[in-house]
């Protein structure tokens, strides 16, 4: 789908950038913890832009299955989660929005499995 790869490639464009201001922008800004903060949420970002970009060739190789398609929808809600709560968490230093990073975590679980499971049943 192409969606999911156009998904991917704007993440992976974000993820550079995010990385690249944290590194330039905030490395003054940001003591080492919450500048480590700011790094894993860039790394988890740009590893799940790679398996949108995955998802995508997936259901463009085949036909689109409710598994790739699901795997992709919760990929992109994991970066939101996951990776937007790490960099909101970074700025703001407001330790309730930890709470939220797990989410994004479940749904980056899930959606790895999905892509097994399809994998496993379609390829």
């Amino acid at each position: 789908m192409k969606l999911f790869i156009i998904a991917g490639a704007v993440n992976a464009f974000l993820a550079v950038a995010l990385g690249a201001f944290g590194a330039h922008g905030l490395k003054d800004k940001l003591d080492a913890y919450y500048l480590g903060i700011w790094e894993t949420g860039v790394q988890y970002q740009m590893f799940h832009a790679a398996g949108l970009l995955v998802v995508g060739l997936l259901i463009g190789k085949m036909a689109a299955t409710p598994l790739f398609t699901w795997s992709g929808w919760l990929m992109l809600a994991g970066i939101i989660l996951f990776s937007g709560s790490l960099y909101v968490l970074s700025l703001t230093k407001v330790s309730v929005l930890g709470a939220i990073t797990p989410l994004g975590g479940v749904c980056f679980l899930a959606a790895w499995l999905l892509m097994v499971i399809g994998a496993a049943k379609y390829l």
